[in-house]
């Protein structure tokens, strides 16, 4: 564990350091665009905070390495493919963020990027079905492989729209994978330091740091060089997490009824499902209107945040506390044998993050009962007309 805590502050401590540097490169060569109609930020921000990112996972995961015990996870190519097919699409992101990029071209180069994923081991060898497991063959595997990494890019893609939303969840997403597997291999003895555990880590260490200059107020912006990045590394992590179980012996061993054996496949699906949904309804809302389904709007669930009155940060808070539910909810719910309580616990969160995303519509129609006793004291305040 004092191996991963130290992974983890390296990761962090290096983006953090990276992102002024970076910064600094982003101005030099103009990749600071314009502010938009569709922005909620009013003056031009730099760009290419994802290639801070991509230096603090690439140290993180060098230096991991040389560690006695994280050492043994290096025992095959994929940690070198990561790093291929991360550089790959941070160049993607780079070339997007300053010059632009059409959207097929982008989506050749994703494609391209999981390949590289694919080829030095990153591919699902089976999917968990009800009851029994799907196994995959190398071609099909490759496919869905490549698919559910290019859906999960392009998903943290729209959910960075606000000042650090993106990094904010992937970050959440990141620690609860960490710890459904940490849980998990405590509980089952399975060995601690594995692959999908160590790329949790410092994927959740380079969100803190790239946090502290991207949170509201925001001094720079990932731009698609992170949100693809960050995209890339999460899949990865889902797909290798998937093949430390076989499906059949884990329904047997675990109390959760094999919700253990569905969650490296869900887990992402959940805590991004806000994203992936407003990526449908952006899509169906742009093609009912005629226009290209890749085309910009002001129609995305934190410009609807916004339009009911929310403030930039809490808008960013809520987003946070859903992805939080979702996740540590499902983690419990797979390695705790006491799903009365966890439910009960998630329902009530669930239902004050409801409350706390209605409030300022509530405020508005004077719906609140503090709001309604303020009035009639301030009304009783005032002297009449027949008093004076």
């Amino acid at each position: 564990m004092r191996e991963y805590a130290l992974t983890f502050v390296i990761a962090a401590a290096v983006t953090y350091l990276l992102v002024p540097l970076v910064r600094k490169f982003a101005i030099r060569i103009g990749a600071t665009p314009p502010v938009r109609d569709r922005d909620v930020h009013t003056e031009p921000i730099p760009r290419l905070g994802g290639l801070a990112i991509y230096g603090g996972f690439a140290a993180a995961l060098l230096i991991s390495a040389q560690l006695p015990h994280l050492q043994n996870v290096f025992v095959a190519d994929t940690w070198l493919g990561l790093l291929l097919a991360g550089g790959l699409i941070t160049v993607i992101g780079i070339i997007d963020d300053r010059w632009g990029m059409d959207a097929l071209s982008k989506l050749a180069g994703q494609v391209v990027a999981a390949g590289i994923l694919v080829a030095n081991g990153v591919q699902l060898l089976w999917l968990p079905l009800p009851g029994t497991q799907l196994s995959l063959g190398p071609w099909l595997g490759a496919m869905v492989s490549i698919l559910l990494i290019v859906v999960t890019i392009n998903a943290v893609n729209f959910a960075d729209g606000l000042d650090g939303l993106a990094a904010g969840i992937v970050g959440i997403s990141s620690l609860a994978f960490f710890a459904y597997y940490y849980v998990v291999a405590v509980e089952q003895g399975f060995v601690r330091q594995s692959y999908p555990a160590m790329i949790a880590i410092i994927l959740a260490g380079t969100c803190a740091g790239f946090l502290f200059h991207n949170f509201h107020p925001a001094r720079v912006f990932m731009g698609d060089t992170g949100s693809m990045l960050l995209g890339l590394l999460l899949t990865s992590i889902t797909i290798t997490v998937t093949g430390q179980f076989d499906a059949n012996t884990a329904r047997e061993e675990f109390n959760s009824g094999g919700l253990v054996v569905f969650l490296p496949i869900a887990l992402p699906l959940l805590v991004i499902a806000l994203p992936l949904a407003d990526l449908v309804l952006a899509v169906l809302r742009r093609t009912l209107a005629g226009k290209s389904p890749f085309a910009p709007d002001r129609g995305h669930l934190h410009h609807r945040l916004l339009d009911m009155g929310h403030s930039h940060m809490r808008a960013v808070l809520l987003m946070y506390l859903w992805a939080g539910i979702v996740a540590f909810a499902a983690v419990s719910l797979s390695v705790f044998d006491s799903p009365v309580i966890v439910l009960t616990v998630t329902a009530l969160v669930a239902t004050c993050a409801v409350g706390l995303i209605a409030l300022p519509r509530l405020r508005r129609r004077g719906l609140l009962p503090w709001d309604r006793k303020d009035r009639v004291k301030t009304g009783a305040g005032h002297d009449s007309p027949s008093d004076a």
